[in-house]
């Protein structure tokens, strides 16, 4: 099985990227133990607030720093943590004035298409950033994170990307047994992401969309809900490979909403092809179904099992071994991630090592939308070489 370096490298090789090198941690400068992070939140909706609140409760954080798109979102959630109104900002400038409070850290919640464009300003501005997935809604913004987040690295700043699946205890514990070879080599993984639809309002402005979740409906907004939602079970089938990127997919996809008003296709049946002749399926249903996420790999001498619910294990000819139930993950992995993102920050640790795998999992998650639309075979090279980009018309909109 390949290593995380190789892996890298071998991203690099195809994006035409720098690869980042490692910093040792005792080489940086961290926070004073006795001080708390000085955080900046960006993105106040459900989510957003909901993750402001674990970020207070953490205890190693103090929040100086709000904006979202609406006013009354960001005051919103700026008077549940004693946030000053003078500090509650609004419109897409927003988050240029939360990095100009004085803060250590931000924390991007906002809606992915403005990602890059987020990231940008808080890594030239030399914060620590801490971000939800994805990372960004097409090829361009992927590799611009990625190029950011080289940057961030070189200048001695955390960078996380919350993913919550490799967070868990179980989970971790089948793959350090995949790791170890305890079911021999992979030949083939089978992930899927099985929940219900977001509300599609009629479309009046994509402004209108940037609430409730509604933007998981279009592709320029959310990436779609395969590169917003799926991307759990791709990560965690990436988990299984070691972050090893598929070269090619293909496969069908449809939207099953009624009357839908967004563009994202609901449901997914995609196969995607590593370089080696390896195969991946992943099953994608956003339709009125209970929440199931998982990955199996099906190696030489047994198999392993994931997830973000469920339970962790892996089956060998011996005998099987259940490490356990994947409880409370949502919460339970936010926080773990939280936790960790401090530490980082005070002991000047830039390892970064979820950068990879986030990029990996965007690219993934964008070769099998397009493979899903086109119902035909898409090659990863190809898209990064076409370097699509969305761009979206806002003028008239709230600038403040």
């Amino acid at each position: 099985m390949k290593s995380n370096r190789r892996n890298f490298l071998k991203t690099a090789a195809i994006t035409g990227m720098a690869v980042p090198f490692v910093v040792a941690s005792h080489q940086v400068r961290g926070a004073a133990a006795n001080e708390k992070i000085r955080l900046g939140v960006v993105g106040c909706g459900g989510r957003g607030a909901w993750i402001t609140g674990l970020f207070a409760r953490d205890g190693n954080y103090e929040i100086v720093s709000v904006a979202d798109y609406h006013q009354s979102v960001a005051t919103a959630c700026g008077q549940s943590f004693n946030v000053p109104a003078e500090k509650c900002f609004s419109g897409l400038s927003g988050y240029k004035k939360v990095l100009e409070t004085d803060i250590d850290a931000i924390a991007l919640e906002a809606v992915p298409y403005f990602f890059p464009e987020h990231v940008r300003a808080s890594v030239e501005a030399g914060k620590h950033v801490y971000m939800a997935k994805p990372v960004a809604v097409d090829i361009w913004g992927t590799r611009a994170v990625y190029d950011l987040a080289v940057q961030s690295q070189k200048s001695n700043k955390v960078f996380l990307v919350d993913f919550q699946v490799p967070t868990n205890e179980n989970n971790q514990k089948v793959l350090a047994c995949v790791r170890n070879g305890d079911i021999g080599r992979i030949h083939s993984i089978q992930t899927c992401y099985i929940t219900g639809a977001f509300a599609d309002p009629v479309f009046e402005s994509f402004e209108e969309r940037l609430q409730h979740l509604i933007w998981v409906n279009d592709e320029i907004l959310g990436g779609s809900y395969h590169v917003n939602a799926c991307i759990h079970g791709i990560e965690a089938g990436l988990e299984l490979v070691d972050g090893e990127l598929p070269v090619s997919a293909q496969g069908s996809s449809l939207c099953s909403r009624v009357n839908p008003h967004g563009d994202s296709h609901t449901m997914y049946a995609l196969s995607f092809d590593f370089e080696d002749g390896r195969i991946w399926s992943h099953q994608g249903i956003h339709h009125l179904s209970p929440f199931w996420v998982r990955a199996v790999g099906y190696g030489s001498q047994g198999t392993a099992e994931i997830g973000y619910v469920g339970r962790a294990g892996i089956r060998v000819p011996q005998g099987e071994e259940d490490f356990g139930e994947i409880a409370d993950l949502y919460q339970a992995g936010a926080v773990s991630n939280i936790a960790r993102f401090a530490v980082a920050v005070r002991n000047g640790d830039v390892t970064n090592d979820t950068v990879q795998i986030a990029i990996n999992a965007n690219y993934v998650t964008i070769l099998g939308r397009e493979a899903g639309k086109r119902r035909s075979k898409v090659w990863l090279a190809d898209l990064i070489r076409e370097n699509h980009r969305f761009e979206l018309d806002t003028s008239g909109w709230s600038h403040q």
